[in-house]
């Protein structure tokens, strides 16, 4: 075990810190150049948690959580409570929520429920949690909002970032099953009306310089049977149309859920750059190496614990982003250049 694990864990610390609220960024913090952002999904609570070290080494100024935050799979509120507390509790955890802007949205696990969507009855409670997880205040306009959406912007004009973070549990239709594998349903949506309403107005128009979108779901791959945009075809289409329609500068996708990490990539009309989907789970425990098909991978999949650091590199230009896949131990499984 690491030294940084020897860190005194008395009941009394366990309880502040669960209790402890991160006041929310001040202008002037939102203000300041983003240039590191660190992400990563699937963190059981009661596993061993050997990353947290290794992500505050790298400094990152915001933190995103991209689901499986915790391992709830409850109806029970208490549960998830209790659950969500002690996650927050670790002590190394709490250092970079001291250090960074901690945002985030959920995925299945921490929705409630595995693989679940819109059916799930206590939703609207979980969000609740989900948000104080994240340490939203009581009277943010995200505790009246149906669903777990939030849009997040850093710096000014001319290396401004927006950070778009897409809830792909709340209004999401059930999954079509053959067997025990996902089957694509045309029909099917992932996002609902008003969300897709506010994803088009959170693009229209923005004058960041780079935008990250997120979502706890996997964006662009297409070919394995698991939980992804693809099991909605028409939603996943409509997704990449938006985004030719909007042109958004900088704009690349981040993600969760898999239990590995990989680099998938398409061209988009009407974009002028390859739209890349990061992929990066999970915290505490991943799949047993294996193969997989994704017809627009690049590079390798990783089976080991990892996480997602993204640099911005403002000095470049063109505009560009360096996004590693980094693991244990400071080391670096995949490098990814992004040029806009």
């Amino acid at each position: 075990m690491k030294k940084i694990y020897s860190l005194c864990f008395a009941a009394s610390l366990f309880t502040a810190a669960c209790n402890t609220t991160k006041p929310q960024l001040s202008e002037a913090d939102k203000s300041k150049t983003i240039t590191t952002i660190a992400f990563g999904s699937c963190s059981d609570q009661k596993r061993p948690q050997p990353l947290w070290d290794d992500i505050v080494a790298q400094k990152p100024q915001v933190w995103i959580w991209l689901g499986d935050n915790m391992y709830g799979d409850s109806e029970n509120m208490d549960t998830l409570k209790a659950k969500y507390d002690k996650q927050k509790s670790n002590p190394v955890y709490q250092q970079l929520r001291k250090s960074a802007s901690v945002i985030g949205v959920w995925d299945d696990h921490d929705y409630g429920v595995n693989d679940g969507g819109k059916e799930y009855p206590r939703k609207k409670e979980s969000q609740q949690l989900m948000l104080d997880f994240m340490d939203v205040s009581s009277d943010s306009p995200l505790r009246k909002q149906e669903g777990a959406y939030s849009s997040h912007t850093y710096g000014t004009k001319g290396k401004r970032v927006k950070v778009i973070l897409l809830d792909g549990r709340y209004f999401r239709d059930p999954l079509k099953k053959d067997g025990k594998d996902n089957v694509p349903d045309p029909s099917g949506d992932m996002l609902g009306e008003a969300q897709w309403k506010w994803l088009e107005n959170e693009l229209t128009g923005s004058d960041a310089d780079v935008h990250i979108i997120g979502c706890g779901v996997q964006f662009l791959p297409e070919d394995h049977p698991y939980e992804k945009w693809g099991n909605f075809p028409t939603a996943r289409q409509r997704f990449l149309d938006l985004l030719g329609k909007t042109k958004p500068k900088g704009a690349m996708l981040i993600s969760g859920d898999r239990h590995i990490a990989e680099v998938s990539k398409v061209n988009v009309p009407g974009l002028s750059y390859d739209l890349f989907d990061i992929t990066s789970s999970g915290l505490t425990h991943v799949s047993k190496p294996h193969e997989e098909p994704n017809r627009h991978r690049v590079g390798e999949m990783v089976a080991k614990l990892n996480y997602g650091l993204i640099t911005i590199n403002w000095n470049q230009k063109p505009l560009s982003a360096t996004v590693r896949i980094n693991g244990d131990a400071l080391s670096t499984y995949l490098t990814q250049e992004i040029k806009f």
